[in-house]
């Protein structure tokens, strides 16, 4: 997995956007969905202050501009060396470290924000569990791990992944089962959600979307919970 990434750090915003083409959209458009899902968790979980996030598999940080002045302290971690010096290239003022791939770099319960996005369905399935639990290790009481991941109930998602040449291995896994791997780590006031239901980003849509994200239809879900 290490090696893969590694090869695909100076060209995976092509590499993705190539397997989202059909859709019409640019992969801009899915990140800022992915950005304002997270604004409005924090907002309401986490309430005003801006919270020290964790990027778990942030790859190149090609999201990390999207969350200035919603995110306090910044730190980002992945198993390629190569796609964290590209992070640091491109990103400033970002704590960007490598990962082994077992336990996450830093102390226990550091971090406000723990998220992993579009990461867990590159993790060998047997290692699901041992993942949320360092997620869970790395955040503090009270604090929101949140997990943002494929919808595997929908036909274009499926599409998308068998398109990406880094997803050839990939694992989906649905909201049922990412909110059972919160419940087993121990999260509480767990809680996901449905979204990229339609492909527009006008006020009209986006209330639509917000109306049907318990419907399991959204090409993407975010699964939360508390520790």
């Amino acid at each position: 997995m290490t090696g893969l990434f590694d090869s695909y750090r100076s060209n995976y915003r092509d590499v993705v956007q190539s397997s989202i083409d059909f859709s019409g959209l640019p992969h801009s458009f899915f990140m800022r969905a992915k950005a304002d899902l997270l604004r409005e968790l924090i907002a309401r979980r986490l309430g005003p202050e801006k919270p020290a996030m964790l990027d778990v598999g942030c790859g190149v940080g090609s999201f990390h501009p999207l969350l200035r002045g919603m995110i306090g302290r910044l730190s980002g971690i992945d198993v390629s060396s190569a796609s964290i010096a590209q992070a640091r290239a491109d990103n400033r003022g970002v704590d960007y470290r490598d990962f082994d791939g077992g336990r996450f770099p830093f102390e226990d319960g550091g971090f406000d924000l723990v998220a992993a996005i579009c990461v867990l369905h590159h993790v060998a399935p047997a290692q699901w569990s041992h993942f949320m639990n360092e997620m869970r290790r790395v955040v503090r009481p009270g604090g929101l791990i949140c997990v943002i991941e494929h919808n595997p109930l929908n036909p274009l998602t499926r599409l998308a992944v068998a398109r990406c040449e880094f997803d050839r291995d990939a694992v989906l896994l649905g909201a049922g089962e990412a909110r059972k791997l919160m419940a087993a780590g121990g999260l509480r006031e767990i809680g996901a959600r449905y979204f990229l239901l339609l492909p527009w980003e006008a006020r009209l849509a986006r209330s639509v979307e917000g109306a049907l994200s318990n419907v399991p239809l959204g090409a993407q879900y975010a699964a939360y919970g508390t520790a």
